[in-house]
């Protein structure tokens, strides 16, 4: 079974070392575990789900990769099934911000042992960062994939600390946006135009409701502008 990883999954494959013990929490089908260790980057794996159905049909497809004895799949509330030493990389990947933040949380007892927490919020990445900001990690490395007309990034986190973040930084990445990321330049463009457009749509509106929306968007704005100076972005 030769496994072929969306864009999306196989940005999240490319921070993976080699060599890593790898836990994927909310592995879904499984597919990247398989393909780490299909790849020789991972020796092993941990396949971690909540819920039975993901990890029955991880299960199979293991089972069809050829790889039972080195990919174990198991039932687990985010980390709290993973034992300190058994992964030092975690990945969490296809969630929302507010669930991954509540993984690391649960995680509190592997921060020093897991070295790399590869995340992928769906949504609300600015929770993730401050999260990581408030608890003592660094944000060593961030990408990002357009796919099927959505974005999405990847974020490696270890211990160690960093630089408190702007609103800007912390809703578009701090390395994105050091970076001039191609993907992220495109992506600023549309946020300016579709939040020009809205509030566009909104002047002469008047009522509580109106102005509350209006100041949210204009903040919003104001992170892409930012974002877009201080990544020379044109």
């Amino acid at each position: 079974m030769d496994i072929r990883l969306s864009a999306r999954l196989d940005m999240v494959a490319s921070f993976v070392r080699p060599g890593s013990r790898v836990a994927d929490v909310g592995c879904d089908h499984g597919y990247v575990p398989i393909a780490l260790v299909q790849r020789g980057i991972a020796e092993r794996a941990l396949a971690m789900d909540v819920r039975e159905e993901p990890l029955k049909r991880a299960a199979e497809h293991i089972r069809l990769s050829g790889f039972e004895g080195r990919i174990e799949t198991r039932l687990s509330d985010g980390v709290t099934a993973l034992e300190a030493g058994e992964a030092d990389t975690v990945i969490a990947a296809g969630m929302g911000g507010s669930l991954i933040v509540h993984i690391l949380e649960g995680g509190r007892g592997l921060w020093e042992s897991v070295g790399h927490w590869i995340l992928s919020p769906q949504s609300e990445p600015e929770k993730v960062r401050y999260f990581l900001q408030m608890n003592g990690f660094s944000i060593e490395r961030e990408a990002m994939v357009e796919e099927d007309g959505k974005f999405y990034v990847a974020i490696d986190a270890a211990r160690g600390g960093m630089e408190p973040l702007s609103a800007a930084q912390a809703l578009y990445g701090p390395c994105l946006i050091r970076a001039h990321h191609p993907v992220l330049t495109e992506y600023l463009k549309r946020e300016e135009a579709v939040l020009t457009q809205i509030l566009s749509g909104l002047a002469g509106r008047t009522g509580g409701s109106a102005a509350a929306r209006r100041k949210e968007l204009e903040s919003r704005l104001d992170c892409v502008r930012q974002a877009r100076q201080d990544g020379g972005i044109r």
